[in-house]
C-alpha cells in the first residue's frame, strides 16, 4: 500500500506536469505520407526531429518551437503545424542540445528566432551562450534569405508570420504623409492570427481595439497604441469566438500581460467585444485591470473607465 505522503506526493507531481501542459503551435507529422527522407531532421535545428523506423518522429515536445523551419524541407508535405497540448518549449534545452552541434548550427537556429521575432527566446538563447562561455559571431545571426522573405518562409501563409520591430525615435515609417507616425511594434495583430505565445506579449499592456475604432479615432496610434501590443478583432463579424477567450486567457496566464484596454465603438454590437474580456478573466488564473474605452462613430472619444 502507498504512504499517504507518497499519494501526497504523487499527488502533487502529477498536478505539476498538469500544470506545465499547455494549448500552443507544435508540428505534426503524417506517418502514412512520410517517405523517410529525413530532410526535415537536417533542417531542425533543435534536434525536436529524429528518423526511427523509417519514419520521422517529434521525439520531444521541449525542443519544437512551432515556427515550422522542417515544414518546406519535407518533399512530400507530409509536415504541418498544429495547435494542441503540448510542453512548453524550453530554449535553454535547446541550447543544451546544440552546443555540441557546433557554431553554424547555433547561428542558423538563432536566425531562425530573430526572423520570426522572437526576441524573448533569443535573448535567452544568447544570455545561456554567454554564460557557458560560447561566442557566436553577431551577423552569422543575421537571417538568411530564406529565413529574412516572409514569402519564402514555410511556416503557412507570410501574414501570419509573428514578427517583431522596434521603433526609432523621429521615425518617418507611417510618417511620410501627414506626420504621423505608426506606434505598432508587431505583426499579426488580428486576434484570430497572433501567437499569444510570442515573447514580445510576455508581460506587455496589451489593447484589444475592436476593428473599427483605428478608422474612426484619428489619434489611435499616439493616444491609445503607444507602448502596447495590439490584438483587433470584431464582436459582430468574427466566427470561432470561444478560440478568442482561450487566446486571452492564454495571454493573461502565460504571457503574464500586465493591463488589457478594450476600445471599442460605441454602437451596441461592439459591447461583445468587452464581454470576451470578461469572461476571459473569470476563466484566468491571475487578475489583472481592465480598462474600457469607447469611440464614437464621428471619431470622437465618447468614455474611459476602469472596470476592473
Amino acid at each position: 500500500m502507498l504512504r499517504f505522503s507518497n499519494v501526497i506526493g504523487l499527488t502533487f507531481v502529477l498536478n505539476l506536469k498538469e500544470a506545465l501542459v499547455m494549448k500552443r503551435k507544435v508540428i505534426h507529422i503524417d506517418e502514412s505520407l512520410c517517405n523517410g527522407c529525413g530532410l526535415c531532421v537536417e533542417g531542425c535545428h533543435e534536434g525536436a526531429l529524429q528518423l526511427i523506423d523509417g519514419k520521422a518522429r517529434l521525439v520531444s515536445e521541449l525542443y519544437c518551437d512551432g515556427l515550422g523551419a522542417c515544414v518546406g524541407d519535407c518533399p512530400v508535405g507530409a509536415i504541418a503545424i498544429e495547435e494542441r497540448e503540448a510542453e512548453p518549449y524550453d530554449e535553454v534545452a535547446v541550447m543544451k542540445r546544440m552546443i555540441p552541434k557546433g557554431a553554424t548550427t547555433i547561428a542558423a537556429h538563432l536566425a531562425h528566432l530573430k526572423a520570426h521575432g522572437e526576441v524573448g527566446y533569443l535573448e535567452q538563447g544568447l544570455r545561456y551562450l554567454k554564460q557557458q562561455g560560447v561566442a557566436v559571431e553577431e551577423r552569422r545571426v543575421e537571417p538568411t534569405v530564406r529565413d529574412a522573405n516572409p514569402v519564402q518562409l514555410a511556416c503557412g501563409c507570410p501574414g501570419t508570420q509573428a514578427r517583431s520591430f522596434k521603433r526609432v525615435p523621429d521615425s518617418s515609417i507611417g510618417g511620410q504623409r501627414g506626420g504621423a507616425v505608426s506606434e505598432l511594434t508587431h505583426w499579426p495583430v488580428q486576434l484570430h492570427l497572433l501567437n499569444p505565445q510570442a515573447s514580445y506579449f510576455e508581460q506587455a499592456d496589451l489593447v484589444l481595439a475592436a476593428d473599427c475604432t483605428a478608422f474612426a479615432y484619428p489619434d489611435f496610434h499616439a493616444t491609445i497604441l503607444k507602448h502596447r501590443k495590439l490584438a483587433i478583432a470584431c464582436p459582430k463579424l468574427d466566427h470561432e469566438k470561444e478560440s478568442y477567450v482561450d487566446k486571452l486567457v492564454e495571454l493573461i496566464d502565460r504571457a503574464r500581460i500586465n493591463t488589457l484596454t478594450v476600445v471599442m465603438m460605441e454602437v451596441p454590437c461592439c459591447s461583445g467585444l468587452l464581454k470576451l474580456a470578461q469572461l476571459a478573466l473569470q476563466k484566468s488564473a491571475r487578475k489583472i485591470p481592465i480598462k474600457k474605452v469607447i469611440i464614437g462613430v464621428q471619431g470622437e472619444w465618447k468614455e474611459e473607465s476602469w472596470v476592473f
